[in-house]
């Protein structure tokens, strides 16, 4: 049966730049970095304390989907804290943490423009 996700992808143009932007800024680690093809890696990254990662891989015919909204949802303890931390460190938001009925959320862009929402209750 399924248990669990393994990991989300994430279309990235330049992967050095990109393996760069998660790890230094958003503190993931790299579980494998290796050749997949001769354009690209595969780069697959946990995140700390969660079960889930991400693949920094674009398949072949999907690069329009780079610098789109990724429909996803990382959730945080504190949206405000880790706001204020991601933007001293050089992250880019589309706007500042908004209150909704069902709780918070701020939309990040990654260094490929991707954007990806964090959120909170």
């Amino acid at each position: 049966m399924i248990k669990r996700i393994k990991f989300i992808g994430i279309p990235v143009r330049d992967q050095d730049r990109a393996l760069s932007f998660y790890t230094e800024k958003l503190g993931f680690r790299v579980l494998t970095d290796q050749e997949f093809s001769e354009k690209q890696r595969w780069i697959e990254l946990s995140i700390p304390g969660a079960e889930t990662g991400i693949a920094l891989f674009t398949p072949d015919g999907h690069e329009d989907r780079i610098g789109t909204f990724v429909n996803t949802s990382w959730d945080v303890d504190d949206l405000e804290k880790t706001y204020a931390e991601l933007r001293a460190k050089g992250v880019e938001f589309a706007g500042p943490p908004q209150k909704q009925s069902w709780g918070k959320s701020a939309i990040l862009k990654d260094s490929e423009g991707n954007q990806i929402v964090l959120s909170s209750r």
